[in-house]
């Protein structure tokens, strides 16, 4: 494991070749048939993914994302025949609870990145699209220009439809920037999870891909338990790392929504298997925001910033799992509240040491990324043995890619 301070990783120590061809552009016709890696007290064996049960202890759990990728891809074409493209990032407007906004009506305002936006000259944006049988006049306008992206009002006549109604039929499934292909209508099944229900992803949570009815069956049969998180994946799950050391890029963060049930679930669980970095994400955040109310018991808000398990010396305290979940279903107790809905802007990198989850399902990632780092943090540099076995094996990468099952490194 690195001695090196998260703030002085260097992302070039994290780069690896990844030929074009290795990329997947399309997923296999069956969820469960991609390939899969594991990775266990220093050895890499190979399967495919639907036998993965046969590497899952007994009565361990496991931690699924189930957000679901919104069509976040607006094409309006102009009179000119010019298009512009706006990528519907995150609501702009602080929000209690994300079904909320996705249920607003009339009009919402959005975070967006806007492809073409030299050519936007007029006020409003047009586009005419149908919800049934009722025609409906989409208008957008920028209300703010900010460093990386803008603020987009868009407003919608007739009014009685829900926003998540209106970017399902006026939208296009993202795929990410590396699948350089038109979307295809079988995307808007195969780039979601079959256990997605709530709206909000602008990526997939990639390494739910993989998972079949036929694979839950199996789960259920051999006693694996399941749970459910919420991590409403954004853009900058994609964002490349441009500084030179971490300590000047700045992580994404992501809106994560978890109720207590699931927080019990984590306490009374000790092999716990997070399905996805967004899962892992999640379940890790929730311990550090358990220390946070641990050590703050009249914290009134919870939260947690890129940095501050690291300036706030919250790394160096030696809290137990259990301490740290119960003191936060205390603190949500306290405040009457059953859910934590906030956002986590962690960043996992070599030298952390994993609180919660024992192993991580995932797929392969994109060379000088955080989720990289990530997967080095749970295996050490033995991450360049596991991709060049890949490599040299012919396993397919990123979003429609094959996947890893990695038991986190003690």
């Amino acid at each position: 494991m690195s001695n090196v301070a998260p703030g002085d990783i260097s992302i070039n120590d994290y780069n690896y070749h990844l030929p074009d061809e290795k990329i997947a552009l399309f997923p296999l016709k069956d969820r469960d048939q991609s390939k899969l890696l594991i990775y266990k007290k220093r050895e890499i064996s190979d399967n495919i993914f639907s036998n993965i049960t046969d590497y899952l202890p007994e009565k361990s759990l496991l931690v699924f994302n189930n957000s679901k990728v919104i069509n976040a891809r607006i094409r309006f074409q102009k009179s000119t025949g010019s298009t512009i493209e706006i990528f519907c990032l995150e609501p702009a407007e602080s929000i209690s609870e994300y079904s909320i906004v996705m249920n607003q009506k009339q009009s919402v305002t959005w975070k967006c990145f806007v492809g073409g936006a030299s050519k936007w000259k007029e006020e409003y944006l047009e586009k005419e699209i149908k919800i049934g049988e009722t025609a409906i006049l989409l208008k957008a306008r920028i209300k703010e220009k900010l460093a990386e992206a803008y603020n987009i009002e868009l407003s919608w006549q007739p009014e009685q439809f829900s926003f998540a109604e209106i970017i399902e039929a006026a939208g296009d499934i993202p795929l990410p920037p590396y699948i350089k292909r038109s979307t295809e209508s079988t995307d808007s099944n195969r780039y979601q999870t079959i256990y997605g229900v709530h709206d909000g992803s602008v990526a997939a949570p990639t390494a739910g891909l993989h998972f079949s009815d036929a694979v839950f069956q199996k789960l259920g049969a051999a006693q694996i338990k399941k749970s459910f998180v919420t991590l409403h994946v954004g853009a900058g799950t994609f964002k490349p790392v441009k500084a030179t050391t971490m300590k000047e890029h700045e992580m994404h963060a992501e809106w994560i929504d978890v109720d207590i049930p699931t927080i019990n679930n984590l306490l009374d669980n000790d092999f716990v298997i997070a399905v996805g970095t967004t899962s892992l994400r999640t379940i890790e955040t929730l311990y550090w925001l358990g220390v946070k109310t641990l050590l703050n018991p009249d914290l009134d808000k919870l939260e947690l910033n890129q940095w501050d398990i690291y300036e706030e010396g919250l790394i160096e305290k030696n809290i137990s799992k259990e301490n740290a979940l119960q003191r936060l279903l205390d603190w949500l107790n306290k405040k009457k509240m059953q859910r934590v809905f906030t956002q986590t802007q962690l960043l996992i990198t070599p030298g952390y040491q994993f609180k919660v989850a024992k192993a991580i399902v995932t797929n392969f990632h994109q060379p000088q990324s955080t989720l990289l780092l990530l997967v080095a943090a749970a295996i050490g540099e033995d991450w360049k043995k596991c991709y060049q076995y890949a490599l040299e094996n012919d396993f397919r990468f990123l979003s429609y890619g094959d996947a890893n099952l990695l038991f986190i490194a003690e």
